[in-house]
């Protein structure tokens, strides 16, 4: 005899009750008992029905009509009309009970849990009834079993107990009296031993089909759902995760216990008592093979079976030192709760014994906490112990697999992989089996932490990086052209995915729900974005919370660069074109960087200095292994260089200098270049990077504008270098006629920096030095006298994008 069950997802109408038919008559099975859920959201309807008739307008009404509705449709659409009438009376009947039960209620003003059982039962009996009808008008002999009539249970109504030899015997003795070969039954629902109707909890239906399975010794269980098979984690949460193939029994149970919605935990006991195969399988998609779970399944492969989690928990702690070393806490403390009736999700306790905590569920935890504190009331007032302390908005994520006992490193392994996604961990519980880990974590943080130990355990593949780029000009646009034209690359080689998931400049913003942004139509798609606000955009990246989250910064904002610090403290990476942060107050700049190191969060500015070039990675190989700089000289301004060798007074210097703008080299006020400012800050930025604590009022500029220069707007600056041209011509004259070029040239030397105009001789460095490239020259205790020498372009928004790319990959691996 074979027992399938089919869940309220594949008897939600009429159309799914016709898949569950071909289903049941087109299989090889010569006996089977067919165990079906109530029709999709009809429980819920139910449980409202019974909670409205107690209010004092008869609410109720409307529920009891559309649930009339919903199932006289359904028999409509599945019955021909010559066989339709039977089944209607049979609905009306019922329903003309649920009315009756509904008034008393109502008059009463009281719902008793028994009554509350009988409402909530009728779902399962409409339901089954309605098939049991529909296979007969299709020719299909099949014999209705009424389950309250076979499972007999203890009377504590909606989670009641099963009396398995009384109920054995029952079905037994059933099934021979009414011989088929096509049994009907509703589950969810039994009996109770005073004949008053019982549940066997929410999704009992499963609970039932075991049951049965157990009590006729089938050969295997089938659980038909809307899914194929268990998987490694909700689906809902996880696009990737995949249906588990074959799973214990054991692990099943830890699945399901801690929030895999597949299967309802008390169905596994039943059939595991008795080794029965479980089979779930997808009644859309019958032909997936679905997940089989048995005493010795084995996932070849995967050490974690999957990945299962529980929302809505508290987290009880009781705390004392007159807790140590005496007898019988525990026992008080978990009697408190039997007492209340309050389940005990997971329980951790410290070795000194000073403290014990709990989880529940959170509508249980003033319940809870009223219970312990009344047995504990002796000691809490003899400061033997503390009053209990609840936190809430908590939510329980598991690990679990029976191979992790074999296996180091799995909880560092999944520890850390929460812990560098900045996701805290309240309590730890692992039983001595070791087929499940668990962390008690924020709400908030759940979904992220299931998708990150989702990629970490499970997608070997590739690692999703979740980018928002703030700032789409030249070097913003030549970004998202280059990780466009990478994707299938990283992909490939690196084992990442980049996604786009946010855009923002000065005029909109764009934040995507679901999915990533168009690499090919984004500035369409950020024209039609909602206008631009630099606090929400932060908001909507802080509270999406996904997972590898990097915020790359192309801008020279002030206002961005204040946010880094919220985003790294909510273990957000951030990618710096922008120089503004590192070149702040060394204040700021430490902390920032003390940031990034407390909450893992990388936060890196190679393009500050040099654009493309290398320069701070090479400081920081030089300093991680060891090295210590003793001097640093470098030209560090691409505009600079571009400018001076351009520039040998038969044309206008300030016409070489709009040359140098509308070519890209400079930044928007090109005074910031020009004045020295620029190269004030880079130079500063690699003396901290080096460990030197400098603020920008020690660095000597020894400018080369005129004061006048500086004052006025950008187009006032062009007019006055105009008027200035003799100056810049005698500036050149002076180092031609040294045979000299001019360099604006950084240096720090013994912990002291200054930048400024110099005449650099043939034989040196930064002599044959084109274009926008810069130089920096190292002196460590390594390179004494020959100097490590970075060269290269060191402006330009090509090279920048690429420079701000590679930290992106960098934060992200």
């Amino acid at each position: 005899m074979q027992v399938l069950k089919f869940g309220g997802s594949s008897v939600a109408n009429a159309e799914n009750i016709k898949k569950v038919v071909q289903i049941v008559t087109h299989n090889n099975y010569a006996k089977q008992i067919v165990v079906v859920s109530a029709m999709k959201g009809v429980t819920d309807k139910l449980l409202q029905l019974g909670d409205k008739s107690c209010q004092p307008e008869k609410e109720y009404e409307k529920i009891l009509q559309s649930l009339t509705t919903q199932h006289i449709e359904a028999a409509n659409e599945l019955l021909p009309v010559a066989t339709r009438s039977g089944c209607l009376s049979m609905i009306m009947q019922i329903f003309n009970e649920l009315e009756d039960i509904c008034e008393s209620v109502f008059r009463l003003q009281e719902l008793s849990p028994a009554t509350k059982d009988r409402i909530v039962g009728y779902g399962e009996l409409l339901s089954s009834k309605i098939i049991s009808a529909y296979l007969e008008s299709i020719k299909v002999k099949n014999v209705w079993m009424d389950s309250r009539a076979v499972i007999e249970t203890n009377n504590n109504y909606s989670y009641a107990a099963v009396d398995f030899e009384k109920t054995n015997v029952k079905i037994k003795d059933f099934l021979k009296s009414n011989p088929a070969n096509l049994y009907m039954a509703p589950g969810f629902i039994a009996r109770g031993n005073n004949g008053h109707a019982t549940t066997l909890g929410r999704g009992g239906s499963d609970y039932s089909a075991a049951i049965y399975a157990a009590a006729v010794d089938a050969p295997s269980l089938e659980i038909w759902t809307d899914v194929s098979g268990m998987m490694t984690a909700d689906p809902r949460w996880v696009p990737s995760a995949k249906p588990i193939p074959m799973i214990s029994y054991k692990e099943a149970m830890e699945l399901s216990h801690f929030g895999a919605k597949v299967i309802y935990p008390p169905t596994i006991l039943p059939v595991m008592q008795k080794n029965i195969p479980v089979w779930v399988k997808n009644t859309f998609a019958p032909e997936d093979k679905g997940t089989l779970m048995n005493a010795t399944a084995s996932h070849e492969g995967n050490i974690v079976s999957g990945i299962s989690s529980i929302t809505e928990v508290a987290l009880l702690s009781l705390e004392g030192g007159g807790m140590v070393g005496i007898p019988g806490f525990s026992k008080t403390l978990f009697e408190a709760l039997a007492f209340a009736k309050v389940n005990v999700i997971l329980i951790t306790q410290g070795s000194s014994e000073y403290s014990i905590c709990v989880a529940v569920n959170a509508v249980d935890a003033s319940r809870a906490s009223e219970a312990i504190n009344k047995a504990f009331e002796f000691d809490i007032v003899n400061n033997k112990v503390f009053p209990v302390v609840e936190e809430d908005n908590l939510s329980i994520v598991a690990l679990v697999g029976d191979k992790m006992k074999s296996h180091p490193n799995i909880s560092g392994k999944m520890f850390g992989t929460l812990g560098r996604n900045g996701i805290n961990v309240r309590a730890i519980a692992q039983g001595s089996s070791e087929k499940n880990i668990s962390a008690v974590i924020s709400n908030a943080d759940v979904k992220k932490a299931v998708n990150v130990l989702h990629e970490a355990f499970f997608e070997s593949v590739y690692k999703q990086l979740n980018v928002y780029v703030v700032g789409t000009g030249n070097v913003g646009g030549r970004l998202l052209e280059q990780i466009h034209h990478q994707l299938k690359y990283l992909k490939k080689n690196l084992s990442v995915e980049v996604r786009i998931v946010g855009l923002s400049n000065s005029r909109n913003m764009l934040i995507k729900e679901n999915g990533s942004v168009s690499l090919t139509k984004w500035k369409e798609e950020l024209e039609a974005a909602e206008a631009g606000d630099l606090d929400t955009f932060v908001n909507a990246v802080i509270s999406k919370n996904l997972r590898n989250s990097i915020v790359v910064d192309v801008t020279a904002n002030a206002a961005v660069a204040a946010v880094y610090g919220r985003l790294l403290s909510k273990s957000i990476a951030v990618v710096a074109c922008n120089k503004i942060a590192a070149s702040s107050s060394y204040a700021s700049y430490a902390q920032l960087k003390s940031l990034s190191h407390e909450f893992n969060a990388p936060f890196l500015f190679e393009t500050n200095v040099g654009a493309g070039l290398p320069v701070i990675g090479t400081l920081n190989d030089l300093i991680r292994s060891g090295d210590v700089v003793n001097k640093v000289q470098a030209v560090l301004s691409g505009t600079l260089n571009f400018v001076f060798n351009n520039y040998d007074a038969t044309k206008p210097f300030a016409e070489v200098v709009r040359q140098a703008q509308a070519e890209g080299y400079t930044e928007p006020d090109p005074r910031l270049d020009l004045g020295g400012t620029d190269v004030m800050r880079k130079i500063m930025i690699l003396a901290r990077e080096a460990g030197y604590i400098l603020e920008m009022d020690e660095i000597k500029n020894k400018s080369f504008l005129p004061a006048s220069c500086f004052e006025g707007s950008v187009e006032d600056f062009y007019k006055e270098m105009e008027k200035h041209e003799a100056h810049f011509k005698a500036l050149y004259n002076a180092a031609a006629k040294e045979n000299c070029k001019l360099k604006f040239v950084a240096e720090f030397v013994n912990g002291k920096a200054s930048v400024g105009l110099q005449h650099i001789p043939a034989d040196s460095d930064f002599y044959h030095l084109y274009g926008k490239d810069n130089i920096v020259l190292f002196y460590t205790m390594r390179y004494p006298d020959q100097p490590l020498v970075v060269k290269g372009a060191g402006a330009g928004a090509d090279v920048t994008a690429s420079g701000v790319f590679a930290d992106l990959i960098k934060a992200g691996i």
